[in-house]
């Protein structure tokens, strides 16, 4: 397509090794996320609003346990089951993980996000750019759709886990809270530190948000009654459909609203550049500092680079810094066992096999994504948050996190419209493939005709801010003047905030009753 261009295998090792570089920002960003969760929902004295308002508010604490009534000779639940139950049991019981071992839970989370981010960026992606290859796409329809999947894997997963594994919101949540999270957080972190002012492109901000818009509004719908019907999901995927039609048509489309304009290569997050051939001079806070090529002195030549990707990614090669080999030891195990199962289709002799990486790679993403909302559950069990709130903050902070630092490097290059559009293309895909082919599977496949529940009644007034969130902050980008700077940054990371305040109060019923409590165990 005119313009435009795969980007090359230089420009992906670079995106890697940064956020590999970036790995402290990353864990620092998730559990910050996790910080203001835990707080909002000690202030909110959980054991006090939950249960003022149910049958035997006034019992002691065993009983408070599972609370039941009997009305009318029928036996009424008061208090929703957790998700952990639907999970092997843990070594540790929950007055151990009280006492301090729910720390390792933590890490166990926090391993799996890293863990998902090396095998979808090492062996994941990479194969799904082969394929993409194989079939002749353009790079369009390439970003609308295979590599649209593999940005947004985890999310995807997680809520494949949630409809039939844990038959609760996880997943759900999970989706709603990265949506929030890429729309604010990430445009909010790329204005903040991308060392200048970045200019957006009308067009790419309202083409991108449009379709978002048409997506949330269409989840609002189909969840207001707290079950998903067949054609429901169906017309989800389709949405699919026609949004993969709008991205193949980009540049006619351009052209006829922007009057003939020029057309830039900006499709679903996937512009043509290559961030290898540029470098930052001047002081990385001052926003005149622009972006200029980089001189031969300081550029890596062909084999330097590959020997530091090979150092990047193989569990037999020990890089040169301290730090550097700290990382490289972290992730040892992941790069030890993801080396043994999965052939590197970056090496020439294995490039024939990437149909074998990408299977292979989809189980291991199954298997971490597993692991991760596993030890997510627990945490939020033992810490007493629902499983809904972990969903919209800690997961979904987690799995967006690899999308937060990608947008931020490419805003780095004066990328603004990549950034944006990274952001709120994978929301796109999040919502109507992430939710609509689970939902398909289940309620057409697995069981024909049936029903999937929403359990809590607060995922819709979630979704509502959603929809508040998307349209604030297209707003300020407009007052802003299209630019993406400090004051920018500001204002949609303390939307953020505002958001996840109000998101957690509402699942505790601190306006009005909206859902049942978890049920507690001692």
């Amino acid at each position: 397509m005119e313009g435009q261009q795969r980007r090359g295998p230089s420009s992906r090792r670079y995106m890697r090794r940064k956020r590999r570089d970036m790995m402290h920002v990353q864990v620092c960003l998730v559990l910050g996320v996790l910080g203001i969760t835990w707080g909002v929902s000690a202030l909110t004295d959980v054991s006090r609003l939950h249960l003022e308002s149910f049958p035997g508010a006034s019992l002691d604490q065993s009983q408070r346990r599972k609370l039941l009534a009997v009305a009318n000779g029928t036996l009424e639940i008061n208090c929703t089951e957790p998700a952990i139950h639907q999970f092997p049991t843990d070594v540790f019981s929950n007055s151990q993980r009280r006492q301090g071992a729910v720390v390792l839970h933590i890490v166990a989370a926090m391993y799996m996000f890293f863990a998902l981010a090396i095998v979808c960026d090492d062996y994941f992606v990479v194969s799904l750019e082969k394929i993409c290859e194989k079939l002749s796409l353009t790079e369009d329809v390439a970003g609308a759709t295979f590599m649209a999947t593999g940005s947004s894997a985890p999310e995807l997963f997680a809520s494949i886990i949630g409809v039939f594994i844990t038959h609760g919101d996880v997943g759900v949540g999970t989706i709603v809270g990265s949506a929030v999270f890429n729309i604010l957080c990430i445009v909010g972190v790329c204005s903040l530190f991308a060392g200048q002012v970045v200019h957006l492109t009308k067009y790419a901000v309202f083409r991108d948000s449009f379709c978002y818009t048409l997506s949330v509004l269409a989840l609002m719908a189909f969840i207001y009654d707290g079950r998903i019907m067949w054609w429901e999901s169906l017309v989800l995927v389709f949405m699919y459909v026609g949004y993969i039609l709008v991205m193949k048509f980009n540049s006619s489309i351009q052209r006829f609203f922007t009057r003939g304009g020029s057309v830039k290569a900006i499709t679903n997050g996937n512009a043509a550049f290559n961030p290898d051939d540029y470098s930052f001079h001047g002081d990385g806070n001052d926003p005149t500092k622009r972006l200029l090529p980089e001189g031969p002195a300081n550029k890596m030549t062909s084999g330097e680079e590959g020997n530091h990707e090979q150092a990047l990614n193989s569990p037999f090669r020990i890089p040169g810094s301290p730090l550097e080999i700290f990382k490289w030891l972290v992730s040892w195990p992941i790069l030890f066992l993801l080396f043994l199962t999965l052939p590197d289709v970056n090496q020439p002799r294995w490039e024939k096999y990437y149909l074998v990486s990408f299977f292979g790679s989809t189980v291991w993403i199954a298997v971490f994504s597993y692991v991760m909302v596993w030890m997510v559950t627990v945490v939020g069990f033992t810490l007493g948050i629902p499983d809904v709130i972990m969903g919209i903050t800690f997961l979904a902070a987690g799995t967006s996190v690899p999308d937060c630092m990608a947008s931020l490097l490419v805003a780095r290059q004066g990328q603004g419209d990549m950034a944006v559009s990274n952001s709120l293309g994978s929301n796109v895909f999040d919502i109507l493939i992430g939710l609509g082919v689970p939902w398909s599977i289940q309620t057409l496949a697995v069981s024909m005709g049936s029903q999937v529940l929403i359990n809590s009644r607060g995922l819709f007034y979630s979704v509502v801010l959603l929809l508040g969130s998307v349209t604030l902050a297209v707003l300020g980008i407009h007052v802003n003047g299209w630019r993406l700077d400090t004051r920018l940054g500001v204002y949609v990371l303390l939307l953020y905030v505002i958001f996840l305040t109000i998101s957690i109060l509402i699942e505790y019923n601190v306006f009005t009753f909206i859902n049942l409590p978890m049920c507690l165990e001692g």
